[in-house]
């Protein structure tokens, strides 16, 4: 007896804005058949830079990945959504939540929650030390 159940589908957030959509291919993928971990986190550092770029009005760096966490394996195919928000604003730095979601390619409008992560991102000048964020940039 299989006891290869699918995780339950869940809705999508609310509270977080959707910046970036991306399907995996096959040339993505380890020895196992599902997509290398490192290119799932280099997606979420480039989905997680969208929301900072916007108060940072300038070159920034990511400083931290506070927290990672593999849910599920992403296949080939999957149709990835990273939803994004903004969890803390400090002097020279922001620091974001992002959730990565997959609809499987023969279960579109069903979603699962496959990675979530909390990234740093600091503001930096032209010479790459760090540089106070504006407060009053409008989101």
């Amino acid at each position: 007896m299989s006891t290869n159940s699918s995780p339950p589908t869940i809705q999508l957030p609310k509270d977080e804005e959707l910046v970036l959509k991306v399907i995996p291919m096959p040339a993505d993928c380890n020895a196992n058949g599902d997509i290398f971990g490192g290119w799932v986190m280099a997606q979420v550092d480039l989905a997680g830079s969208v929301l900072p770029a916007r108060y940072t009005e300038g070159r920034m760096a990511t400083v931290a990945v506070n927290e990672f966490v593999f849910k599920h394996p992403v296949r080939v195919g999957d149709i990835l959504s990273f939803f994004s928000r903004v969890t803390r604003i400090g002097r020279t730095s922001i620091t974001v939540k992002v959730e990565v979601y997959a609809e499987r390619y023969r279960t579109q409008g069903q979603y699962i929650k496959v990675t979530e992560a909390s990234v740093t991102y600091v503001a930096i000048d032209d010479e790459g030390k760090p540089r106070e964020i504006s407060r009053t940039t409008i989101v």
